[in-house]
């Protein structure tokens, strides 16, 4: 028999929990097509509808909910039982983060913290799942999300900002860089139905009628755009240190604003914990540095 489609199923309680594709896919760090696309091999493998599609989002049938109840504690069982649980003690800080916000924005500043606070034993553990403050060995966690999560204190970092980049091997090849009505007619990376609607809505033109290429995760996103297969829509606070570097070029000042933002989140009790005012005091501090290098420019002045 073949092996349960972890994964599939996965992506389908996100998508139960949240009655949303959009804020489900954005959890799971894919596209809403790549979602989609699991959610529907689960049907088929089923033979099950489990969702009724929307305006305002999605809905549960009758099999879906059948599905959820079945499935929705053991997978949450096993995402505690794959969790280390060493014992808690003073002196210890155990942080929560995304595997992408981890390696392209926490990671390359946290030798700054620990330099600050040598007393301090740092543990971070980075994965998709949202913790669960009763049961897990976390003390606090950075979250990408709407900013209320019942029962935690949720401290405001910074917002995401997102923007057109390309190579500098794929803007070599053209005459002049794009205005943002122009950018349909540029090799384009991502999916139609996710940012690139709402940066067409916002700065105006058309989107394309086919993308050069779609990703299941930012991370292949960025590194396509790295590769100069395309423009890709970055995240501003995983691509800027490619910016940095000169491998990636920022095609235009126009920032785009996620609906989501960053923020640092515990429970009321972990908020006397030793370590965790000092790395909120520090990481404010940092995002602070951050937003001031990030945050959106101007508007252009139209050619007279």
């Amino acid at each position: 028999m073949a092996r349960p489609p972890l994964a599939a199923l996965q992506a389908f309680v996100l998508a139960a929990q949240q009655r949303n594709l959009s804020r489900a896919a954005q959890r799971l760090n894919l596209t809403v097509s790549a979602l989609s696309h699991q959610i529907r091999s689960l049907e088929q493998r089923l033979q099950q509808t489990l969702f009724v599609r929307g305006p305002r989002g999605v809905s549960l049938t009758e099999d879906g909910t059948r599905l959820l109840d079945a499935v929705e504690a053991p997978l949450a069982a096993i995402e505690r039982a794959l969790e280390p649980r060493p014992q808690s003690r003073d002196g210890v800080l155990r942080i929560s983060t995304m595997p992408t916000v981890a390696s392209g924005w926490l990671v390359p500043r946290l030798p700054r913290f620990v330099a600050r606070h040598p007393e301090l034993e740092l543990h971070l553990h980075s994965g998709t799942g949202l913790v669960d403050f009763a049961k897990d060995p976390i003390d606090a966690a950075l979250r990408f999300g709407p900013g209320v999560w019942p029962g935690l204190d949720a401290i405001h970092l910074f917002h995401e900002w997102i923007t057109p980049v390309a190579s500098p091997s794929l803007l070599k090849r053209r005459s002049r860089r794009p205005q943002p009505a122009e950018l349909a007619r540029w090799p384009l990376l991502g999916d139609p139905g996710d940012w690139w609607t709402d940066w067409f809505r916002q700065f105006g033109g058309q989107p394309p009628k086919r993308y050069v290429a779609n990703f299941g995760d930012t991370e292949t996103l960025h590194r396509a755009a790295l590769e100069g297969l395309g423009v890709a829509l970055g995240r501003m606070t995983l691509v800027k240190p490619h910016i940095d570097s000169g491998r990636l070029v920022m095609l235009m000042p126009e920032r785009l604003r996620a609906e989501w933002s960053h923020y640092l989140v515990y429970p009321p009790r972990c908020a006397r914990h030793a370590g965790i005012a000092a790395f909120r005091e520090w990481l404010l501090l940092e995002a602070a540095e951050h937003s001031a290098s990030t945050a959106t420019p101007p508007p252009r002045r139209r050619s007279r």
